[in-house]
Parts: structure tokens; C-alpha cells; sequence
């Protein structure tokens, strides 16, 4: 995989950003798109455009047609054994609310213990915190090691018959660190807790089958991954699926509607209520293929290989902290850090003069910046079509920035 050659198809990436060629670093906030993904959600507006389902006319037919071969596609990319174990959700925080409303709400009672880690995405916080109001369970959290990894040394003793919820991060958005999945779902599996992966930032990144997992759930979201905004999924168990209550109700995920009571149509359509993300769906199905094709193994390849090159330039800047695992083979391209006293939004704004387009902030994950013990961290992230040029880039515009701010 060449990311020169695949720049070409991201029309974005041409741009000038205040005189400078821009150096897009926030893949982990969201992905560019490919001329195909613009192009096949242009074409389903300009030939296709209606409702999928219902409808007895050819406009609808072909509609319905894309939409499941979106999930077709997705539930491919996943090794998942059908297309009905894959729920179309508006992305990771929603897959994540499905669960914790349509399971955890009946599931859970006062006394129940639900795990995560210090290092999750608030989408894996306050659904359950939520959870935890209506059913009174109650929230545990796994801490991070030293060098920025889960901690399980106190594993057998954290998880126990009380533990029914075991939920989080394939891989930080802001340390990069991969989560202990086996490890996790294996104690999780020995007290029979329901377990729950927070793909967003791992299913883009690394080849990755819902088989290897191990999980009950995976969620992740298409805008992480070349895809529109708007769009994710959710891979259940099916029995899990069939046993679980819909998080919302409304048109097209039901059976039938009484004046008093209704019935679910099946699964994965009682968790679709509304009126789907069609042209989304369909965006999301052509970056499935534009990946596919690329091969997941390239695609980890290449972000090792950018991520060491990454770390070991940061490496060469005064007064610069990253935080984050050292070993690629034990992380992801987000790679956060603070250099001296400059505050992140400072740094990113300097470096926006310079063309080069960071995250700055608390990257939603404020129990872990407390853990850090800093307010924020600036954070460059690396993906499909990032080159070592432009990490060459990043590190030339830090150095304007220790200027401008008169770091010693």
C-alpha cells in the first residue's frame, strides 16, 4: 500500500490551508473520504433516491437493494457468520446506548457491577452512568500501568459473580494503547458478564474478525474509517440480539402496533427504528471496499510504521511529553503529548498557521486526562493516506511553535 498513490483519491487533501499544502493529522476525530465514498453517495441521490422496504416500485427496490448490501458488505468485513448480526446505528455512541438501554436496563439490578477502563471514550462512561441511575448497579474501573497499558494484574480479583458488564476501548483515541481483549473477555466469560468492545478506533486500524474478539457486542462508526458521519454499527450475538428489548421505538421496527401493546419486527430491524441513513449506509458499504481492497494488513502495516517514525521524531523535540505505549505493536496512530508550558489549543492553533491540522483538548475522555493529571493534550493522528513527509511536517511546525512561544 502506497499512501502517495492513495492520496489521489481524497480530493480533500489538495487543499491549501493559509498558504500552506495541509497535513490532515486527525484521523482519529474523523477520516477524509475517497473520491468513491462522495461518488456512490452522489449516485444513490441522483439515480436511486427513496425509503428502503416498503416500497413496491423500482426506486425503492434498488434503495432497499444498496442498504442491505451496506450491511452485506460490513458484516463481510467482519467475518460475522450473517448480515442480521449487524445492526445499522447512527455510530458508536448510539450502538453503545443500544446495548446499555435495550440490555443493561433489563438486565441489571442494585448490587451489579459493571467494568471498564480508565482510558475510555466518554461514549463507554455515561451511557452506564446513566444505567446505573435506573438500575442501581455500579461502576468499576480497571487502571492503567505505568506505561500507559490496562492493568489486569488484579484482574481475579476485580471481576467476581457480581461483575455483569465488562465494556471497553479496542484501542485509546488518545493514548493509542490496544485493549486486552482476550484477556478481559476470557475473566469476563468465566462469571458469565456480557461483554462490549468499543471498536471506533480499532476496527479502522487493524485486521480484525468478530471470531478473534470474542465479544457479545462490537460497536464501532463509519466516519473513523473513511465512511460518512451519521452511520456505525453494531455486531451482537444473535441470541442476545433476539433476547434484547429495542433502546427506541417508532416506525419500521415493528411487527405489528395495537392501541395498547406492539411486537418487534426481527432481528437486526427491531434496533432500526425510523427512517434509516440510506445514502449514508451506502458511503459506508463503499468505504468497507475501498479498505477491503487496500487489505487490512497494509493498513496495520503502514500505521506501524508511521507511528515509529511518529514517535521517534517527537522523540527529538525539548520539552515535548508523549503519552502513550512506546511498543506499535502494542498501540494505534493516535499519539497524544504536551510540549512545556504551551497550552494544546495554543500549539494547534500555531500549527494551523503552518497548515498542519491537529486535535487539541480533552479528546472526550476526561477521567483519563485526570489520570494524567493534564487538563488536555495536543494529539496528531495517522491513517490510510498519511506519509512520512508529513510527520517530517508536524515536527518542523513544532519547532516554529517552541520558537514563537520562547520554550528555552
Amino acid at each position: 500500500m502506497n499512501p502517495t498513490t492513495v492520496r489521489a483519491d481524497f480530493p480533500i487533501l489538495s487543499r491549501r490551508v493559509n498558504g500552506k499544502q495541509l497535513v490532515y493529522l486527525d484521523s482519529a476525530a474523523t477520516t477524509q473520504k475517497p473520491i468513491q465514498v462522495i461518488d456512490a453517495m452522489n449516485d444513490f441521490y441522483r439515480r436511486h433516491n427513496a425509503s428502503v422496504h416498503r416500497g413496491a416500485y423500482t426506486l425503492a427496490e434498488e434503495a432497499t437493494a444498496l442498504y442491505e448490501g451496506a450491511r452485506s458488505k460490513i458484516a463481510s468485513f467482519l467475518d460475522a457468520d450473517s448480515p442480521r448480526e449487524v445492526v445499522l446505528t447512527r455510530g458508536t455512541t448510539n450502538a453503545i446506548n443500544t446495548v446499555a438501554y435495550g440490555w443493561g436496563l433489563y438486565n441489571l439490578k442494585p448490587g451489579d457491577r459493571i467494568l471498564l477502563t480508565k482510558m475510555e471514550h466518554h461514549a463507554n462512561v455515561v451511557p452506564w452512568q446513566l444505567i446505573c441511575r435506573h438500575t442501581g448497579a455500579e461502576l468499576e474501573y480497571l487502571p492503567l500501568t505505568d506505561d500507559f497499558l490496562v492493568d489486569t494484574s488484579n484482574l481475579e480479583a476485580v471481576i467476581d459473580n457480581r461483575t455483569r458488564v465488562v465494556a471497553f476501548s479496542g484501542m485509546s483515541n488518545v493514548l493509542g494503547t490496544i485493549g486486552p481483549h482476550a484477556e478481559l473477555i476470557q475473566a469476563a466469560r468465566s462469571v458469565g458478564a456480557m461483554t462490549i468492545i468499543d471498536g471506533a478506533q480499532l476496527i479502522p486500524h487493524a485486521p480484525t474478525t468478530v471470531h478473534d474478539l470474542g465479544a457479545d457486542f462490537v460497536v464501532f462508526s463509519a466516519h473513523k474509517m473513511l465512511g460518512p458521519t451519521g452511520i456505525g454499527a453494531m455486531w451482537g450475538r444473535m441470541e442476545l440480539l433476539e433476547a434484547m428489548e429495542p433502546a427506541e421505538g417508532g416506525g419500521s421496527m415493528i411487527r405489528d402496533v395495537q392501541l395498547d401493546n406492539s411486537t418487534w419486527a426481527d432481528v437486526p430491524y427491531k434496533f432500526e427504528a425510523g427512517t434509516p441513513p440510506i445514502a449514508e449506509a451506502i458511503g459506508f458499504g463503499a468505504a468497507v471496499d475501498y479498505l477491503t481492497k487496500l487489505g487490512m494488513d497494509n493498513v496495520r502495516a503502514h500505521e506501524i510504521e508511521i507511528t515509529r517514525y511518529a514517535l521517534d521524531r517527537l522523540g527529538e523535540i525539548p520539552d515535548l511529553t508523549v503519552y502513550g505505549p512506546d511498543d506499535t505493536s502494542m498501540r494505534g496512530g493516535a499519539v497524544s503529548f504536551t510540549l512545556a508550558d504551551i497550552h494544546p489549543h495554543d500549539l494547534a492553533t500555531i500549527l494551523d498557521q503552518q497548515g498542519v491540522a491537529i486535535r487539541a483538548g480533552h479528546h472526550c475522555a476526561r477521567p483519563l486526562m485526570r489520570v494524567l493529571d493534564v487538563p488536555a493534550t495536543a494529539r496528531a493522528s495517522f491513517y490510510v493516506y498519511n506519509t512520512l513527509e508529513e510527520v517530517d511536517a508536524l515536527i518542523a511546525a513544532l519547532h516554529d511553535a517552541r520558537r514563537i512561544f520562547d520554550v528555552a
